[in-house]
């Protein structure tokens, strides 16, 4: 069996096992989703949404929220990680976007590319590498079949040797990535996702995985207790 095919029939059991198809947790327009992203960086989801929430109070559009003061940007999104970085670097986000869409604020026109087009023109932004990129796509009401790959999803990949074991997030990426078959529409896509991280953050974890409860254990190379 390939890694290929080992990938696949594992993420038919995590999608089994986890109740997929999952109900999206987002119906952001695009440049909604890439500040979302841009926030969530090594930061909880619950401090995300309340500093998403925050920054739209005090400023409702994000030409505002552009023009306004870096600092008055870095105060409304002062709970979440590194503040003082984020601020400048969601208002350059946008200013890229805006520039390079010639002074249209929309990324609306990525439907039109193939995913791999899409990525390359997100990730020509500063601050925005393969994780956001994928998540500006699938996660916006774009739906596009883009694999976001997070921590928790790496490391299920990354035990069960489908990618190698000191692969970057961004290497894991673009391998996984590959093993998505070209008929799988946004949404399948979301699905493989959402099994691979619920494993991850329920199951597989870093520490003292629950070894004696993993519903893909046969196709692991290192049960615990084994």
């Amino acid at each position: 069996m390939t890694d290929a095919e080992r990938a696949l029939l594992i993420d038919e059991l995590l999608c089994k096992e986890y109740g997929a198809p999952f109900i999206p947790f987002s119906y952001r327009d695009p440049v909604s989703e890439l500040v979302g992203s841009l926030l969530s960086h090594r930061t909880k989801n619950a401090v995300t949404r309340s500093a998403y929430q925050r920054l739209q109070e005090e400023l409702p559009t994000w030409e505002e929220v552009i023009d306004a003061p870096t600092d008055r940007v870095e105060r409304a999104i002062a709970a979440v990680t590194y503040p003082e970085v984020k601020a400048p670097r969601i208002q350059a986000a946008l200013r890229n976007v805006r520039e390079r869409r010639e002074g249209v604020l929309s990324l609306d026109f990525l439907a039109d590319l193939s995913v791999r087009e899409a990525r390359d023109w997100l990730e020509v932004i500063p601050g925005v590498g393969a994780k956001t990129s994928a998540a500006v796509l699938s996660f916006s009401r774009l739906r596009m079949p883009a694999l976001v790959v997070d921590i928790h999803h790496q490391r299920v990949a990354q035990r069960l040797e489908i990618v190698p074991p000191k692969a970057s997030l961004e290497k894991s990426a673009t391998i996984l990535q590959d093993y998505i078959p070209p008929e799988w529409d946004g949404q399948r896509v979301y699905d493989s996702h959402q099994g691979f991280m619920r494993h991850g953050q329920r199951v597989c974890h870093w520490r003292s995985p629950d070894c004696h409860r993993c519903v893909i254990r046969e196709y692991c190379p290192y049960p615990a207790g084994d």
